[in-house]
């Protein structure tokens, strides 16, 4: 190659060299903002499912302090009562009975007599009581309210 062609080429190279020097600083600025950007945008996240997380903390603190509030309601005398009675006595009663009341009393018997005392009820009310022992998840009606 000739001397000025040669030349020209170390000149754009050397401009080049300048130009990548000269904006070094700003893609760096660049990618630290984007970098930032990209944190900012997680933390953000992360406090979203962090509050998604304390709401169900909350959720299930409230569903023990319900459950145990409604099996303290039946003292070890009434459950006493209650297991030495005819299933279809005690069916009758406790059909009559509030409802949580008598399914944390339901829930102290013992599996054989709380069977045979749920047996003897009407279905619905069985499964009524049945619902409170497990407090399984109220059906939300169409206005949005659990019944």
């Amino acid at each position: 190659m000739s001397g000025p062609v040669m030349a020209q080429e170390k000149e754009g190279e050397a401009k080049g060299n300048a130009y990548c020097v000269n904006i070094a600083d700003a893609a760096a600025d660049a990618r630290y903002a984007l970098q930032k950007e990209a944190l900012a945008k997680m933390e953000k996240e992360l406090e979203g499912r962090l509050k998604i997380l304390e709401a169900k903390r909350a959720e299930y603190e409230e569903w023990l302090r319900r459950r145990n509030e409604v099996l303290q309601k039946a003292d070890e005398t009434i459950v006493s009562i209650y297991s030495r009675m005819r299933p279809d006595a005690a069916a009758l009663q406790l059909t009559n009975m509030d409802e949580e009341i008598a399914a944390a009393i339901v829930a102290k018997l013992n599996p054989r007599s709380a069977s045979a005392v749920l047996n003897e009820m009407e279905p619905a009310r069985a499964a009524q009581l049945a619902n409170i022992i497990t407090d399984a998840p109220k059906r939300v009606a169409s206005n949005g309210r659990k019944e």
